[in-house]
C-alpha cells in the first residue's frame, strides 16, 4: 500500500491559548519563506468551535494551529505527493511538523504560548479512498508505522492506539513513556 497525504498533528503543552498572534506569524512565514514548500496565504477559522484554527496555506503543504476535537496542536497536511517510501514521507511530515513547532515556539510574537507537549503525535492518512478506516488498512500500514517509531523514539517505548470509527479517516496517536522535546525527535530521525 502506498500511501500519500500524511497529516501529523503535535499536541500543544497546556490550555487552549488565543490563536490571534498566529496571522502575523503566518504572513511573516510567508514572505521570508521559511519553509522549502511554496506558501500562499493564511485563514482564518478561530471563529470556529473545536475546529481548524488558523491555516497556513500552500500549494505542497498546509500548516496550522488546530483544534479540532477541542485539542490544540501544530498539523501538518501534506497534499502534493512525494516520491519514497511510506516511511519516507511519514519521516517528511513529522519532520516539518516539528520544524514548525520549533519555529512557532521560538517566535516572539508567540509569546511562549505554543510550546510542544511532547507526550502524544497524531499520524493520519488524509485518503479515506486509499486508505479506509478499517481492520484491512491498519494491518497493511501497522509495521511500516511500528518500524517508523521506533526510529523516532529511539528505544524508548511508545503506546500505540488507533481510531476505530469507519466513518473518520484513518488515524493512529502514538505516544511515547516519557514526553521528549522537539530537538530530540527530530535528532532520532535524522539519525
Amino acid at each position: 500500500m502506498e500511501l500519500q497525504h500524511f497529516n501529523v498533528k503535535l499536541f500543544v503543552d497546556g490550555s487552549e491559548e488565543s490563536l490571534e498572534p498566529l496571522i502575523p506569524i503566518f504572513h511573516a512565514w510567508i514572505q521570508q519563506k521559511v519553509f522549502d514548500e511554496l506558501l500562499l496565504d493564511v485563514a482564518d477559522y478561530r471563529h470556529v468551535s473545536a475546529g481548524p484554527g488558523v491555516i497556513l496555506i500552500g500549494h505542497e503543504a498546509d500548516y496550522s494551529v488546530d483544534n479540532t476535537d477541542g485539542r490544540l496542536g501544530v498539523l501538518y497536511n501534506r497534499k502534493a505527493p512525494l516520491d519514497g517510501t511510506n516511511i519516507d514521507r511519514l519521516k517528511q511530515a513529522t519532520r516539518a511538523a516539528l520544524t514548525a513547532f520549533q519555529k512557532l515556539d521560538a517566535d516572539a510574537r508567540a509569546k511562549g504560548k505554543f510550546r510542544f507537549a511532547g507526550k502524544e503525535i497524531e499520524i493520519l492518512v488524509n485518503d479515506r479512498f486509499l486508505a479506509p478506516n478499517t481492520p484491512r488498512t491498519r494491518a497493511a500500514f501497522e509495521p511500516e508505522l511500528k518500524s517508523f517509531c521506533s526510529k523516532l523514539f529511539d528505544g524508548i517505548q511508545y503506546s500505540l492506539s488507533f481510531e476505530d470509527d469507519p466513518r473518520k479517516r484513518f488515524a493512529a496517536s502514538v505516544k511515547p513513556a516519557q514526553p521528549l522535546s522537539a530537538d530530540a525527535l527530530l535528532a532520532n530521525l535524522a539519525s
